[in-house]
């Protein structure tokens, strides 16, 4: 019996050895042909880079070969990532590109790891490095892209634990931008967030000091393998965030300080500068630095800044239809790619402060329902969102203020009364829904309430149709402590502004009368570029005077207003004076166009006086219309000059005149309203 177990126990592990064997030579079978495949994909993948056109038919081949090589999956991913223009695009490439970058972990991390060993080793192995770095770059900007800003953490945090001696990826840029730009939630929502706004703030400045001290502890060893002087263009990629906090975190001096240390290493990006110089209001400058950035990103798949600040500065600067055709330049080069939205909403802006109210309800239902993909900004879904709801509102200001400026019977006219009241009901529900955006918004203080944040994407006049309406005490006080204790000098007279307004609007007509004479008597402006705010306080002075029934003073700064910025006036709520001349064509479509311009809520007068004065004179172009307006200011400068438009139908085109009297834009062919309104 014993004898039979022995040989049954031989029998047994003689059948394991062949078997194990038989493993080892399939393995070592698979490893030869493995081996074999990859060399025919490295070969093969010379000279096709995974962003070219062949790229991913390329990829799919490599992964036919060897689905378990990392190669194929990178080319694939790559490929998609780099024509992605939406959500769904950079889903479809997420799962190659987390399939390659884990392909990489698993057979190359003891590589990579040891790649400093010696010089020789790391250029043997520096097409790896080159495709482990790529890859990370692109799978944490998809994570980035789809908002899912953990991963993209923990991609930072793989590339980080392989303790690369000299930091090509940029770990510390990477997690500081990462924690700077979901600094409003906290580790509830992410892992590697702190529990507030400032501690969130903190941990990205520590992020960058730690990459100061990784080239401090590496630079002996730096230098040798890679020349002296390597430190100074890796400590200017850290110096790019650090400038960004410090704005932030309203230290300008020291964000200055990287600024201009990066303009001498000629590093810098002139966008972000552009920000920080609207921030402490130097607008000049930032509209200079932002024009340097303007043209450097045409065709790229992401937000251009300078395309969406650059017409705000512009409607600042009194200058709405320069605004209006950057911002459409913009629209034109993003072709419904990521900031086609952004474009739209600085276009809506401009339309807006130039009265064209039809094309800046157009342009912010296209942003409304344009799905945005926020790329390479700061700039949220949710700032996108109050942005649009926030120029809505300004749109129902404008919209009740235009349908009472073009009849000044519109109270007791049915058809007119019906709209208005129509709008006011649609303005008050939304007022409740931006309401509730504001109170949901954890950094309101910070993007909403303190004027001229470089993150901020409202503009500082629209910010006030929030206070007037919401609670013009409470926001008065918030003012005048801003004014107080803000530290930038150029900023603090647009709180006082802003103080002195919403007196007026609580009915401190006296007060707010002696705090906007001041401001004009002691601000030292530029002019050139603070038309915007100079006009609303010219503005503001005349509804004062009008209130204390001082005809004089009010004609006064009514004037000024209209040599400032005269797309204001018809939306002001006043009644402004202008000498009328009409002349040209005769007929009963052009008597009916003047009696609609004599409804308009405004002092015809015919002789000239101190007062702004038009021509408008009728002519015909075929079976149209034409207008030819010229309209000269009581400072005898030419505000309107030869504006012409066609018109066939006389419906509106009276009030259209009106509002092109004010420097309002639009069309050279007025199109008839869809149908006729019996009124």
């Amino acid at each position: 019996m014993k004898i039979l177990e022995t040989s049954i126990f031989k029998h047994r592990l003689a059948t394991l050895i062949i078997a194990i064997l038989a493993s080892l030579a399939w393995c070592m079978q698979v490893t030869a042909q493995r081996g074999a495949a990859r060399y025919e994909i490295d070969a093969k993948r010379i000279g096709v880079s995974p962003v070219d056109k062949d790229a991913l038919p390329r990829g799919r081949e490599f992964v036919r070969l060897d689905s378990t090589y990392y190669v194929g999956w990178m080319y694939q991913g790559i490929y998609l990532h780099d024509r992605s223009v939406d959500e769904a695009g950079y889903r479809r490439s997420l799962p190659m590109l987390r399939k390659a970058f884990g392909l990489m972990e698993k057979d190359f991390s003891g590589l990579l790891t040891t790649l400093y060993n010696s010089p020789e080793f790391y250029m043997q192995n520096n097409l790896r490095y080159n495709d482990y770095l790529v890859l990370g770059t692109k799978l944490r900007e998809a994570y980035e892209y789809l908002e899912i800003p953990d991963s993209a953490f923990w991609v930072v945090t793989q590339i980080e634990r392989k303790n690369f001696r000299r930091d090509f990826f940029g770990i510390a840029g990477a997690k500081s931008w990462i924690v700077h730009r979901n600094r409003f939630f906290t580790s509830k929502q992410y892992g590697f967030l702190k529990n507030s706004v400032e501690e969130n703030e903190s941990l990205a400045l520590q992020y960058c000091y730690n990459g100061f001290a990784r080239i401090n502890r590496n630079l002996g060893m730096n230098n040798l393998w890679f020349g002296e002087g390597h430190d100074y263009i890796d400590r200017q990629f850290i110096y790019h965030y650090l400038a960004l906090l410090h704005c932030y975190l309203k230290n300008y001096d020291s964000s200055a300080w990287y600024y201009n240390n990066m303009a001498s290493a000629g590093t810098v990006s002139w966008n972000n500068y552009g920000g920080m110089k609207t921030e402490i209001g130097e607008f000049a400058e930032a509209i200079d630095y932002f024009g340097k950035d303007r043209y450097k990103y045409g065709g790229i798949k992401a937000l251009m800044e300078p395309y969406y600040y650059l017409p705000t500065l512009f409607v600042y600067s009194g200058k709405p239809k320069e605004a209006i055709s950057t911002a459409r330049e913009a629209i034109t080069f993003s072709n419904s790619t990521p900031g086609f939205g952004w474009y739209q909403i600085a276009a809506a802006r401009g339309y807006l402060y130039d009265g064209q109210l039809d094309s800046a309800e157009l342009a912010l239902n296209k942003s409304a329902s344009f799905k945005e993909v926020h790329i390479g900004t700061t700039l949220t879904q949710q700032q996108y969102d109050f942005t649009i709801g926030l120029l809505r509102l300004v749109w129902y200001n404008k919209k009740i203020a235009a349908l009472r400026f073009a009849d000044k019977g519109w109270w007791y006219r049915p058809y007119t009364l019906y709209l208005i009241s129509e709008l006011q009901a649609k303005k008050y529900m939304h007022e409740y829904v931006l309401a509730r955006q504001l109170a949901q918004n954890p950094e309101r203080a910070r993007l909403v309430y303190d004027l001229f944040c470089g993150e901020s994407t409202v503009g500082f006049d629209e910010i006030y149709y929030l206070m007037e309406r919401y609670s013009p005490g409470y926001f008065a006080s918030m003012m005048k402590d801003h004014a107080e204790k803000d530290p930038r000098e150029r900023v603090k007279r647009y709180f006082e502004l802003y103080e002195a307004r919403l007196q007026l609007a609580k009915g401190e007509t006296k007060e707010a009368t002696s705090r906007l004479e001041n401001l004009l008597n002691t601000v030292l402006l530029d002019t050139a570029h603070e038309k915007l705010f100079l006009g609303r306080l010219y503005e503001s002075l005349a509804l004062a005077n009008e209130k204390k029934n001082i005809p004089a003073e009010f004609d006064k700064y009514l004037n000024a207003l209209y040599d400032t910025y005269p797309q204001l006036i018809p939306f002001s709520g006043t009644k402004p004076a202008m000498q009328l001349t009409v002349t040209g064509i005769e007929d009963n479509t052009t008597r009916l166009v003047y009696d609609q311009l004599k409804q308009c809520n405004m002092n015809w007068k015919t002789t000239p006086g101190d007062y702004p004065s038009a021509v408008v004179q009728f002519g015909k172009k075929g079976s149209k219309y034409e207008v030819v307006l010229q309209v000269t200011s009581a400072q005898n400068r030419r505000v309107v000059a030869g504006e012409r438009f066609l018109f066939k139908n006389a419906e509106e085109t009276g009030a259209e005149i009106a509002m092109r009297l004010y420097a309002k834009g639009g069309a050279i062919e007025i199109e008839p309203p869809v149908q006729t309104k019996n009124r």
